[in-house]
């Protein structure tokens, strides 16, 4: 394998500025969307989970093909066209409402576009990162991009409540798409360090290539673990999000704009914890950091379960809500730094695209699934039932990573 030298001093902030804007534009369609979708065209359960699944479900489809093509393609070139591709589906969400033709199913075919260009998007993005900076210094920029999309996730759905309230959710959603051009416009004039692989015996194969990414994730001694731990955090989690948003909008009645607030408080607590991040990855070690998150992710939605189970009053409930959000973004910001910079150290550069994809494939595939059978479940057993089986999600994540080789790395 060989490398050359980085030609531009400047790609890495080029990139963080990209990440900022777009990072600001998603934390306002996190408190957009689901309003679009619960209040405005008043769906049901089943329906709040398709919609939550769409976006996903391209990763099951493309996920393992996408890898391959970002270990062969220019990652800067593959992300320029998945950052278009997302600003052009999610803008016509707000066309289509202008012209009162959306709905809950032309809704979800454009969040299938929209996955499908983030499938190659994000596996494009984390395998850029270790060309821009040196490997020693990974923890400290994935550290640096979490800091950033933390500030996001705290400014960002207070603006997003503010905006759906004087604008309404379609519009506000048209300030993400434009994020994503802005992204594209940035990213298009990095200059990362040229990465280059031998080519294996007998040529390119998609088969073979699928099989060594594949192989790499899943017989690793402590990636592996790691793996099947995140996927099930996040079968749990999106989970969690379709029942909080039935939940908090619909049982709890808060207007968009405290829904907004309660996700900008998990911001804060995320900016926290990715503040957190580097002393935590030197203190105790990056396995043990993510072993501890994983622990503590079933606390916080226990605190919401209970709160459905015992009929709170609204300040109780409030209170809980607030603090159990404010937890999860703790942890969140804690644990993804040592995660991200943990996986691409000890994965090789011409193997990234495909390890990235590999994971971001079944995780995303399991968010689907979450998604879905919390959609279902909430319509047969209803609200507090769900969350009880989401915490029992959260805690089989949990123990995965706990004996797991992961607290010794």
């Amino acid at each position: 394998m060989t490398a050359a030298a980085p030609r531009d001093g400047a790609s890495f902030p080029r990139f963080w500025a990209a990440a900022t804007i777009s990072s600001f534009g998603t934390a306002i369609t996190a408190v957009a969307m689901p309003v679009l979708v619960v209040q405005v065209l008043g769906a049901t359960p089943v329906e709040v989970g398709v919609v939550n699944a769409a976006q996903f479900v391209p990763y099951a489809l493309l996920g393992l093909l996408a890898g391959v093509y970002v270990d062969r393609w220019p990652r800067t070139r593959v992300l320029v066209w998945a950052s278009v591709g997302r600003g052009v589906s999610l803008g016509l969400i707000p066309v289509l409402w202008l012209l009162d033709a959306l709905q809950i199913w032309s809704l979800v075919a454009l969040l299938l576009a929209f996955g499908s260009c983030a499938v190659f998007g994000f596996a494009a993005s984390q395998s850029l990162l270790p060309q821009l900076v040196p490997r020693s210094r990974l923890l400290h920029a994935n550290a640096r991009l979490d800091q950033t999309d933390a500030a996001a996730q705290t400014a960002g759905p207070v603006l997003g409540g503010g905006l759906v309230g004087l604008l309404g959710a379609p519009l506000a959603l048209a300030l993400d798409a434009v994020s994503y051009l802005v992204e594209a416009l940035l990213v298009v004039r990095l200059r990362p360090r040229a990465v280059s692989a031998p080519e294996a015996p007998g040529g390119r194969s998609l088969r073979r290539e699928i099989g060594e990414g594949v192989r790499w994730t899943y017989r690793h001694a402590s990636l592996a673990p790691l793996a099947v731990s995140t996927h099930v955090w996040f079968l749990a989690n999106a989970a969690g999000l379709t029942v909080l948003a039935l939940f908090a909008l619909r049982q709890l009645e808060l207007s968009p704009a405290l829904y907004g607030v309660l996700f900008a408080v998990a911001g804060v607590a995320s900016l926290i914890g990715a503040a957190a991040a580097p002393w935590a990855g030197r203190r105790l070690g990056s396995g043990r950091v993510i072993v501890v998150a994983r622990i503590v992710y079933p606390v916080a939605w226990a605190a919401i379960a209970l709160v459905a189970l015992t009929n709170a009053t609204e300040s109780v409930a409030l209170v809980a809500l607030f603090a159990a959000m404010a937890l999860q973004g703790f942890v969140g910001g804690l644990e993804n730094a040592n995660e991200m910079a943990y996986r691409q150290t000890v994965t090789p550069d011409a193997l990234l695209g495909r390890t990235s994809a590999t994971m971001r494939s079944a995780n995303r595939t399991m968010a689907a699934l979450g998604a879905l059978a919390a959609g279902f479940t909430v319509a047969a057993v209803g609200v507090a039932p769900s969350l009880v089986g989401i915490v029992v999600v959260f805690a089989v994540a949990g123990a995965i990573a706990l004996l797991s080789p992961l607290r010794r790395v």
